[in-house]
């Protein structure tokens, strides 16, 4: 067994953070799930945007969407993104089945503007599940306080939810929070509770963000121990009554998710946060190259555990280097929300500079607009 094989029998599920037609039409994603254990996708606007106005391969698919009548980008990109979204859950329908519906997921999200609109969240989660159609899509919303409504109203209907841009304890806190309470409120109803929800962490921005104001032997630490500190925290919560009563009644957990797991630090291994985040009942979700990077050379699987304390220790180190952890925790939010509109307003306007030269019915250029240099959406 290769590597990425290992880690998925110790108990780790491995997501891919990418999508393009390219991998769905060549047998690369496919070849993903057969050899390398690869048993989910997730997206946002951004990459789907940017596979789509940095190269010509979604241009016949632009083409006909604007046959059939649309013109706004935003709505452009939503529909050729969908026909994506729904080839892949179709690849991954036969994990779901196996899986009886723990894995074999694909993610889209919801327009980056609206991180902090209950309503307009709701409203196109709504849609975006109606059009996908597929049991094994979830919808992406934003884990802010706006975002947590609107994801415990829609869990509370029965729509899959993927909760992203969440940092720290605090926030995985309130995020479970929320799918308990939607799944009592459906419990109540008398309602079926197998609901997907996954909660997806950040973890390497910590670091990004922090280490060049710490000594060396701290860099890349604090990340890890915000990590460890949630890994804790969900086992906990597992283990207490009001989680086993739902779980008796059917209820499936809400599991974590390790995202932002790409190395930074040149200084530390390309498979970091993969080696150092393998822990049971978890998602690893990263970007194609730190999957085939962990596929070629990483392990061997060291679990991680449920220490508290461990965390604990390094969180108050940090501290005393005058980082206020909770503060930049929601910092690093506010700076995500922000940072994934930026890039989704570059991209909006790159496709519409596509799309107006499709309807002219010839081509320039673009690839500018999006391409040399990497976007702050960075996993």
């Amino acid at each position: 067994m290769n590597p990425t094989q290992h880690l998925y029998q110790a108990g780790q599920s491995l997501w891919l953070d990418s999508i393009n037609r390219t991998m769905l039409r060549d047998g690369t994603l496919s070849g993903y799930i057969d050899h390398l254990a690869l048993t989910g996708l997730t997206s946002n606007p951004t990459i789907l945007g940017r596979a789509m106005a940095a190269g010509t391969d979604y241009d016949e698919s632009l083409r006909a969407h604007l046959a059939g009548g649309t013109r706004e980008p935003e709505e452009l990109v939503y529909s050729v993104a969908l026909d994506d979204i729904t080839a892949a859950a179709d690849l991954f329908r036969p994990v779901w089945d196996r899986t009886v519906g723990v894995d074999g997921y694909v993610s889209i999200e919801v327009p980056p503007g609206l991180a902090y609109d209950t309503d307009r969240s709701i409203e196109v989660a709504r849609r975006l599940h109606q059009q996908a159609g597929r049991p094994n899509v979830l919808v992406k919303i934003p884990g802010t306080p706006s975002g947590l409504v609107a994801m415990e109203h829609l869990v509370a209907e029965g729509i899959g939810i993927n909760v992203t841009l969440l940092f720290s304890a605090e926030h995985y806190q309130r995020t479970a929070e929320a799918y308990i309470r939607a799944l009592e409120r459906r419990a109540c109803d008398g309602l079926s509770l197998d609901v997907p929800c996954v909660a997806s962490v950040f973890v390497s921005r910590w670091d990004q963000a922090v280490d060049r104001l710490l000594p060396q032997d701290l860099h890349g630490r604090l990340g890890l121990a915000v990590a460890q500190n949630v890994y804790a925290s969900y086992r906990s919560l597992l283990a207490e009554q009001r989680w086993t009563t739902l779980a008796a009644a059917g209820a499936r957990p809400q599991r974590v998710l390790w995202a932002s797991t790409s190395t930074k630090d040149p200084k530390l291994p390309d498979t970091y946060y993969v080696d150092e985040l393998a822990a049971p009942d978890t998602i690893n979700t990263m970007p194609e190259q730190t999957l085939l990077a962990y596929a070629d050379h990483g392990g061997p699987v060291r679990l991680m555990k449920p220490d508290d304390a461990t965390a604990e220790r390094c969180m108050a180190t940090v501290t005393s280097h005058g980082i206020d952890i909770d503060a930049l925790g929601q910092a690093l939010q506010r700076r995500g929300a922000r940072a994934f509109e930026a890039d989704w307003a570059t991209l909006l306007a790159a496709i519409s500079v596509k799309i107006n030269s499709l309807a002219r019915g010839h081509l320039d250029p673009v690839g500018s607009a999006v391409s040399g240099g990497r976007s702050s959406n960075v996993r």
